[in-house]
């Protein structure tokens, strides 16, 4: 029936988004002998020449036809076609200049080509996703050692600023190496950041070819089934118009009287190759008295029938034809195109995301190794931080800190007292100038090195050596900070370097001895800055109250909290200006010499940070007595709110300290 067949226009409806398209891979076609017509004028003799292609759909599933025609008619008919798509493909470009059409025509060629892309699809997809899930479960790695590592880095500071541990050079370099892990987190807390973009690409890429892969996949059945069930509509008419040529054939050998003997022989004789059973004209003998009348209208019905069978066969083997040509030439190579693209796609987005992991780990590997060891103008490295201490010069302030703060209260034996009390002499003491311990401790000036005679500068209150004085300054202030800014602004590291201990303590202990006296143009301290550097820091830190007092401590750090950078810094600035006014006019003066070397700090490397960090402890201090609710003895309290609050002082530094008619002038 010509409502069983499948019309050229049944693909119009199912027209998919590739690029324009000719015909490649184009199955050969061939030639098979016709059949021999029998005896009958009505038989048909003629088939379509359509080579035996195998469909096979993804299912597997596999249909075969052929069609038998005439030679010499046919093989005209598909000369000019297969011209006319031959010119076509020369007009129209099926693929990308770019795409590879050696392997478009091999795909074209092989009867599984579709399932063939779709299995790799799937094993592309597998693989793109085992490489997201990996991605991830790395992210959630990362992500925790760095959330871990970092809250281990800021408990550990903020627990040992509350207990009684170390100061001096130690507490500097411990705080160096806790940031140095604070950074390796961080750097580990961005890597899973990456980690979990790169994840959730690949996984959208997995789905969006997902999505693609399946619809391709049904309008490739869509397309299969459609010809299947053109061929099998074919079939059908064949097998129609076969029947209806039997039954003609009994009729006229009822019209013509034939026995059913010689109407066998002359079939075998006439046709050896014929496949219908001529036996089945039952009793043609016994319908030979029939009216001649009746056997001639019902071989006229059945001629009719024939003549119809044999138009709607004709018509279904050339929409068949039709339909296999449009799929193999034309819909076939845009489908597998369309699946060969997909594949592309995500192995390629798939190597470039194993590209970028690649790249990533190596950057965050090189990172946290310029953390450790970071290039000599950007600061100190971990090891470079740990062997800056000094553990002879921190043991030596603290020995003087303790002897201030407790040296008044008798802890032991009397060393001294009436020889009548049965007290031995006194220890004979030697030329002052001679005979310095090995330490650098001035042994004719007692623990301190301040002589007998003369007025005391380390140690003493900042208040009573300015009234003692009579001076707006402390005379070692200017002094001090005056030599360095003239010797010491390109030197690298000024203030962070420390200088030899022993040549420190001697320039400690001459300007004990008479500051006035001391002369630090002389090459023996101009030549080495930082032992100028190193005393100006030990005054600071020897001060009895710090310069920004124990009373302002508390408020300073509340100010220091505060996250917003505009209100922190008006807080700060009325913290400094309720500070006495001898710490307030020296605060003023050193942190103005503090910016001007910041001012060199391409060259010294002293950046606010950094310098905040050599002073933060300094300039707060180290609270000698528990007369302080919520500071430890001799410990560091809250050392990273008090470098914070030191950065921002320096960084609003003409805010702060500096007045309109200052800053005109």
């Amino acid at each position: 029936m010509i409502e069983d067949g499948y019309l050229s226009s049944a693909w119009e409806g199912d027209q998919f988004d590739f690029q324009n398209s000719a015909g490649h891979g184009r199955p050969q076609l061939r030639t098979f002998e016709p059949a021999e017509t029998s005896s009958s004028s009505t038989r048909l003799n003629s088939t379509s020449p359509i080579p035996s292609r195998t469909s096979v759909d993804s299912a597997g599933q596999v249909s075969t036809s052929r069609w038998q025609e005439s030679p010499t008619t046919h093989m005209t008919t598909l000369e000019r076609r297969d011209n006319a798509l031959t010119t076509h493909s020369e007009q129209v470009a099926l693929v990308d200049p770019t795409f590879d059409e050696s392997v478009l025509r091999a795909l074209c060629d092989l009867d599984c080509g579709v399932p063939l892309l779709l299995d790799r699809i799937k094993q592309s997809m597998i693989s793109c996703r085992e490489a997201s899930t990996f991605f991830k479960k790395r992210a959630a790695m990362e992500e925790e050692y760095g959330k871990n590592m970092q809250k281990l880095a800021r408990s550990t500071a903020e627990i040992y600023s509350m207990n009684d541990g170390k100061a001096g050079s130690f507490v500097s370099a411990w705080h160096g190496t806790l940031r140095v892990h604070e950074m390796m987190a961080e750097n580990r807390l961005r890597f899973a950041q990456r980690l979990n973009e790169m994840s959730e690409e690949l996984a959208n890429l997995s789905k969006e070819v997902e999505k693609n892969r399946k619809q391709t996949k049904e309008l490739a059945t869509r397309y299969e089934r459609a010809l299947q069930e053109s061929e099998t509509s074919t079939e059908k008419c064949k097998n129609r118009l076969d029947i209806t040529s039997e039954e003609l054939e009994r009729v006229l050998l009822q019209k013509e009287g034939e026995s059913l003997k010689d109407n066998v022989v002359q079939s075998r004789a006439g046709n050896t190759g014929g496949k219908r059973a001529i036996g089945k004209a039952v009793g043609g003998l016994l319908l030979k008295s029939k009216n001649p009348g009746n056997i001639q209208r019902q071989e006229d019905d059945i001629r009719s029938k024939v003549s119809t069978a044999s138009d709607v066969y004709r018509k279904a083997m050339i929409d068949t034809q039709t339909m296999r040509q449009e799929y193999f030439n034309f819909q076939l190579p845009r489908i597998l195109r369309s699946l060969k693209e997909c594949t592309d796609e995500i192995d390629l987005g798939t190597q470039y995301h194993l590209t970028r992991y690649a790249f990533l780990f190596e950057s965050i590997v090189l990172s946290d190794g310029s953390i450790l060891v970071p290039p000599r103008e950007e600061g100190l490295g971990l090891k470079a931080s740990i062997e800056s201490i000094d553990n002879r010069s921190d043991f030596r302030i603290y020995m003087q800190n303790y002897a201030y703060a407790r040296g008044g209260v008798l802890r032991g034996p009397r060393r001294e007292g009436p020889i009548e009390e049965g007290f031995l002499p006194p220890i004979p003491r030697h030329d002052i100038d001679k005979h310095i311990s090995s330490n650098g401790v001035n042994m004719n000036g007692g623990l301190h090195g301040v002589p007998a005679s003369g007025r005391p500068t380390f140690g003493v209150d900042l208040a009573e050596q300015m009234v003692r004085d009579n001076v707006d300054l402390p005379p070692i202030l200017p002094k001090c900070c005056q030599a360095i800014e003239k010797y010491g602004l390109q030197t690298q590291g000024i203030y962070r370097i420390s200088g030899m201990t022993s040549k420190v303590a001697k320039l400690r202990q001459k300007l004990d001895q008479d500051l006035n006296a001391v002369d630090l143009d002389a090459s023996e301290w101009s030549g080495d800055i930082n032992t100028v550097a190193s005393a100006i820091k030990g005054w600071l830190r020897d001060l009895p109250d710090p310069l920004l007092t124990f009373s302002l401590h508390q408020g300073f750090i509340e100010a220091a909290k505060i996250e917003n950078d505009r209100l922190r810094h008006i807080r700060l600035h009325e913290r400094v200006n309720e500070l006495p006014d001898p710490n307030y006019a020296t605060l003023k003066y050193f942190l103005g010499h503090l910016h001007r070397i910041n001012q060199h700090a391409t060259i010294n490397s002293m950046s606010m940070q950094n310098l905040a960090i050599v002073f933060g402890p300094t300039l707060f201090g180290i609270s000698p007595t528990s007369a302080h609710p919520g500071q430890a003895n001799g410990g560091m309290v809250d050392a990273a709110l008090q470098n914070l609050a030191i950065e921002t002082i320096l960084n609003h530094y003409s805010d702060i300290f500096e007045d309109e008619s200052e800053v005109a002038s």
